[in-house]
């Protein structure tokens, strides 16, 4: 424990929030600076927004997907010639204004912890003053008001934790009504009749999903051979190939080169000169790390070509008594990762114990329909040669829970060191793969062996189970790899 020292964080999202209440517990004098909301963008227009939009969706797809052939009767009254070729429906302001709600409720409750634990919050945009490290070997931090005024701070310690922003190509600006980014979609009274998503990383595809799901006829522009290029090839190939048979239009090897807004209606042009219009437009190209005109880099603090905030394991930057967490780093774009950066930059600047950030034990989802959940190392690792492992992948169509609920598509793959037997990765590809993917990320955090992992008991039947015989297949496999 140390004695009370000054603490300020720029940003109130996972990173600054986390971070302040770490800081609080061990006594220091703390002060957030949010121009938002506690929260940041995980909590106002990103994470919770979205997996809230995407329960919704969840529920229609399950329920589109599975009602027949569980013996589900709908009861309607309409003539069998006049019914809607969908059973259920969706009223897509209501869902928004839904999402809000939870957003706020959930920002206004981030508060009330963090003002509790005794962290003074102000309103404003921070940013570092110039002229370095004061003689006593503080930073001086300003503080923008909306009034105007502009406050200085003095800290011992300095968190930038400012997140970031959805990156906006110069031919295809958003207007908030037809060309959207995903912070603006909540603002929809209506469901868009036809939806072009352009860029098919893990937010194109999460958002292209939920609003096929939800009754949007979608086009997924992809500038990639496939959707969700950083992710587990095998698992990329099960999502599009749901996509494709649930009627998505994915266009694979496509750039975006502009859009635009014609009355009504959205044209969406290619790099190839193809044409394609629809009534809205979803722009999912990236995200630009708030780090501009912040005084950093005259403050010593490196940027990297992208503007992210270059930090160590420890979250510092190269500017003595400056840290950094989330986003605006660019280290793994995650609000678990945010989270833990900011927590271990109190750590270390408090001089309490602190475990240097590993990457390879972080767990993270796609939150499509099936799930996408990896842990650990991948296949990418494995074949670049990174990790000498070998690997078991077990479909989720032979596990009879999966049978029961009417679960065609995906699977669980492990990964394993040859000798061993440790366990160093996995994937699992089923709906709720984010609540699955725990028992994985438990043996890789504490080192166990398949043999371990497979003589735990599972429930019967469960989907679960299927990693445990994953892991009964590799003991397998490496022992009789081992005899011969």
């Amino acid at each position: 424990m140390v004695h009370v020292t000054r603490i300020v964080i720029i940003g109130g999202g996972p990173g600054g929030y986390e971070a302040a209440l770490v800081a609080a517990q061990l006594g220091a004098e703390v002060t957030v600076v949010d121009r938002d909301g506690l929260g940041g963008s995980a909590v106002l227009t990103d994470c919770v927004p979205s997996k809230t939009l995407i329960a919704t969706a969840e529920v229609m797809t399950t329920f589109d997907s599975s009602y027949e052939e569980l013996g589900i009767i709908v009861a309607d009254d309409t003539p069998p010639n006049e019914q809607a070729a969908r059973v259920i429906g969706v009223d897509l302001g209501k869902v928004n204004r839904r999402v809000k709600r939870l957003a706020i409720a959930q920002s206004h409750d981030i508060t009330q912890s963090v003002t509790r634990a005794g962290v003074t919050v102000l309103r404003g945009r921070g940013r570092l003053g110039a002229g370095g490290q004061a003689v006593d070997g503080s930073r001086e931090v300003l503080v923008d008001a909306p009034d105007g005024t502009v406050q200085s701070l003095r800290a011992d310690a300095v968190l930038i934790a400012t997140g970031a922003h959805p990156r906006e190509l110069p031919d295809a600006q958003p207007d908030g009504e037809r060309i959207l980014t995903w912070t603006q979609v909540y603002d929809l009274e209506e469901l868009p009749r036809e939806l072009i998503v352009v860029g098919s990383g893990v937010t194109g595809a999460e958002f292209a999903g939920a609003y096929q799901a939800l009754g949007s006829k979608v086009t997924l522009v992809s500038s990639r051979d496939r959707v969700l290029p950083g992710e587990d090839p095998d698992a990329a190939e099960v999502l599009e190939d749901v996509f494709r048979r649930r009627g998505m239009n994915v266009m694979s090897r496509s750039r975006a080169e502009s859009a635009k807004r014609i009355g009504d209606k959205v044209e969406v042009t290619l790099s190839d000169g193809t044409v394609i219009e629809g009534t809205h437009c979803l722009m999912a190209v990236g995200s630009i790390p708030n780090t501009a005109d912040m005084g950093l880099e005259e403050a010593g603090v490196k940027l990297n070509d992208w503007g992210q905030i270059q930090v160590d394991r420890v979250s510092r930057t190269g500017a003595p008594g400056v840290y950094a967490a989330g986003d605006c780093t660019g280290v793994f774009m995650l609000a678990s990762v945010a989270a833990m950066q900011g927590r271990i930059a109190m750590y270390h600047a408090l001089g309490d114990a602190v475990q240097p950030l590993n990457l390879k034990t972080v767990a993270s989802n796609v939150f499509t329909d099936p799930e996408i959940a990896t842990v650990g190392y991948t296949a990418a690792d494995v074949q670049a040669g990174k990790m000498d492992a070998v690997e078991v992948k077990l479909p989720l169509r032979g596990n009879p829970r999966a049978k029961m609920q009417g679960i065609r598509d995906g699977f669980v793959k492990l990964f394993c060191r040859p000798g061993t037997g440790i366990v160093v990765g996995g994937v699992v590809v089923a709906p709720r793969a984010s609540e699955l993917i725990h028992s994985i990320s438990l043996a890789v955090d504490a080192n166990l062996t398949v043999e371990q992992v497979a003589s735990a008991f599972t429930v019967y039947p469960s989907v679960s189970g299927s990693t445990a015989e994953a892991a009964r297949q590799l003991h397998i496999r490496k022992r009789s790899e081992g005899e011969s």
